[in-house]
């Protein structure tokens, strides 16, 4: 499998992205995401990469995929990005049509992922603040 870089391949195409907020501090999101993807060595699951100094995780598997997470701080809290990224090498058209299934099940989830952080992020700074995350999604046209 290839090396994982935080500088997305030349050819690579956004296939969807997502944004959620978060109440909890920055640092503990990024942390709990980082334990969550941090023990991906390969395999079946794919791989990662942790960055703490841009708060990035990306995960990388199969020919095509990739996850990009980033954390942001915000006035009131957190925002958390995704966006899948098809990074074939070679029949860069067939990625989402052999991922199809990843992407249909992103929506859902991205926000099962939002709500595991909030819960952890409050476990870790000892608050027990019960919120709703906003989430907001965007297709991006290839």
């Amino acid at each position: 499998m290839a090396t994982i870089t935080l500088e997305r391949p030349l050819k690579h195409t956004i296939v969807r992205s997502f944004a959620g907020h978060l109440p909890g501090p920055p640092d503990a999101v990024f942390r709990a995401l980082a334990e969550r993807f941090a023990g991906l060595q390969g395999g079946d699951e794919g791989q990662s990469l942790v960055d703490a100094a841009s708060r990035t995780v990306i995960v990388q598997g199969d020919w095509w995929y990739r996850g990009e997470y980033r954390v942001r701080p915000e006035e009131s809290g957190t925002l958390v990005e995704f966006e899948i990224v098809n990074v074939a090498p070679t029949w860069h058209w067939a990625g989402p049509v052999a991922g199809r299934a990843e992407i249909r099940r992103a929506p859902a989830t991205f926000q099962a992922l939002l709500t595991d952080l909030t819960l952890t992020a409050e476990h870790e700074t000892g608050e027990n603040e019960t919120s709703e995350h906003k989430t907001g999604e965007n297709e991006a046209a290839e």
